[in-house]
């Protein structure tokens, strides 16, 4: 592990020598994550895009993508298209990911069952803001918005996120 890498810890997440209070899955850690279980997956996962509603706020780094109005993330297991962006309209399930709520205003994808995602093993475990502090997401990481902001600004693709 470097300084560089997101450690997920008891303590919060660890990264660049500080820690920054976080929520987890309502289903806690799980090695054998499945479609459902609101858990976050244990392992060394890796950073694969920033997303951002440019419509709220500034592109946090260079590499940042705007959500656009009609992006959705599918999680339509069994589907070709299953745990990839994908834009309305879409018949089959799937999350938008140009919310009302500030939670999606910038998103940290990473390569939880991506690109070839396997049916079943559970769709997008993005890093995002939290609703509040110590209110569980459903298998996502979640993060007070001004240190999403930093994570944004000083991470970058292929960053480590490892969940212990």
């Amino acid at each position: 592990m470097t300084p560089f890498d997101l450690v997920l810890t008891k303590r919060g997440v660890r990264f660049m020598g500080q820690y920054f209070p976080c929520t987890i899955g309502k289903g806690g850690i799980l090695t054998d994550k499945r479609e459902g279980d609101g858990a976050t997956p244990r392992g060394h996962h890796k950073i694969t895009g920033l997303l951002y509603r440019a419509d709220r706020l500034p592109a946090p780094a260079p590499w940042a993508q705007p959500i656009g109005k009609d992006d959705l993330w599918s999680d339509a297991s069994g589907d070709a298209h299953y745990n990839q962006l994908v834009r309305a309209p879409y018949a089959l399930s799937h999350e938008r990911l140009r919310r009302a709520d500030p939670l999606y205003d910038m998103i940290l994808l990473t390569d939880w069952n991506w690109p070839v995602a396997q049916s079943g093993k559970g769709s997008a475990i993005f890093l995002h803001s939290w609703r509040r502090r110590c209110y569980p997401t459903e298998g996502c990481i979640a993060f007070r918005r001004d240190h999403m902001a930093f994570m944004a600004r000083h991470a970058a693709p292929g960053t480590s996120v490892i969940v212990l």
